[in-house]
């Protein structure tokens, strides 16, 4: 099986509802198409918020095509490695990396379709069903009424898990608004905390004492992500688990933050890591270090990462993406169940692709 041709289609999807602090009501994709001489084709995406720099991903992406014509797509590693190299002069991080990381997961995705087998079982599985948590909601800028009525809609809809934002000017705000959801959901329920590195090392550590009484999961991202020494003071600081990770590139970033234990759960963002075989190689290397490891956003991709490794904790339940695929993920007990479809196992929708189309793309 080679790789004949790379083909990217731009989209931007609605989302009904802000999608974060800010008022953003829609997602912009570029959709990867990995085409191979015997019919089969992997999929992909990248995203962002806004259009602005979506032709630079597409650019990015396609600048890729000319090398990886003609390769055999089971040659993940090779691939892997060759484009790495070749994109030292930029720098291994950033943009750059988004490229890689939309060619792994294509190739991955051909591979498993080519097989017949679900990534998770390539990968060489650990489970089929896998913990997940509600993460479409619960923002910093609803009202504590609103947070109540929205925390106990989602364990109606039979989620076990769910993860509320912080981040208002005083301490006590923050833990009145974490008090009123842990109420509303009962101790059985998981409830973890995201600041969106928000805070100070000192404004972190003195909520974070003051929100332990709450048995959180995890505090994530108290601070910018860039200060692992401050994290890692934080972290030691407190009982409660830090998770962080999402803004780190390649095994090589987070080979640091467990150097100065930085978080206590690593949590590799599939585009910004460099795709499924980076991705594995951090969750391994956080499994010697005994410290479990969860998948930032894209759902569809990382129930497969914690179906994987034994060290895999809980699948973000976010549904920007949903309305681009055909299949939609089976949520039992708390839990998604890992499809048995190949590959990733979910394929984007030929008509909501031309719906969500934007036109007069580059």
């Amino acid at each position: 099986m080679r790789i004949k041709d790379i083909r990217t289609v731009l989209v931007s999807i609605p989302t009904g509802r802000p999608v974060t602090s800010r008022p953003i009501r829609s997602v912009s994709c570029v959709l990867v198409f990995l085409d191979t001489d015997e019919g089969i084709t992997g999929e992909s995406l990248l995203f962002m918020f806004g259009t602005k720099q979506l032709d630079v991903l597409n650019r990015m992406v396609l600048s890729l095509k000319p090398e990886l014509l003609g390769e055999d797509p089971h040659y993940t590693e090779r691939i892997w490695q060759q484009q790495w190299r070749g994109i030292g002069f930029f720098g291994q991080e950033g943009i750059a990396l988004f490229g890689l990381s939309a060619i792994n997961r294509a190739c991955w995705d051909a591979v498993g379709k080519a097989t017949g087998q679900p990534l998770y079982r390539l990968f060489g599985a650990c489970r089929d069903e896998v913990p997940v948590y509600a993460s479409e909601g619960l923002w910093l800028f609803q009202s504590v009424e609103e947070l109540i009525a929205e925390a106990k809609d989602l364990v109606v809809r039979g989620f076990r898990a769910m993860k509320m934002r912080v981040g208002k000017p005083r301490i006590g705000e923050d833990v009145e608004r974490v008090q009123a959801v842990r109420r509303a959901i009962g101790p059985d329920v998981a409830l973890l905390v995201d600041a969106n590195q928000r805070f100070t090392v000192e404004h972190a550590i003195r909520l974070g004492r003051r929100l332990e009484e709450f048995n959180l999961t995890w505090f994530e991202e108290p601070v910018l992500a860039h200060d692992l020494d401050g994290s890692a003071r934080v972290a030691a600081a407190l009982d409660v688990p830090i998770a962080s990770g999402e803004s780190e590139y390649s095994h090589v970033g987070f080979r640091k933050m467990l150097e100065k234990k930085a978080a206590d759960i690593l949590m590799p963002d599939l585009i910004r890591v460099g795709g499924m075989t980076e991705f594995l190689k951090v969750a391994h290397m956080a499994e010697a270090c005994d410290v479990p490891v969860s998948p930032h956003l894209f759902p569809e991709e990382g129930m497969h990462m914690v179906g994987t490794v034994p060290n895999g904790t809980y699948v973000e339940h976010m549904p920007w993406f949903s309305p681009i695929y055909r299949e939609k993920m089976e949520l039992k007990d708390g839990k998604i169940v890992l499809p048995q479809r190949p590959g990733i196992g979910f394929t984007f929708d030929p008509d909501a692709v031309e719906r969500y189309r934007i036109r007069g793309e580059t």
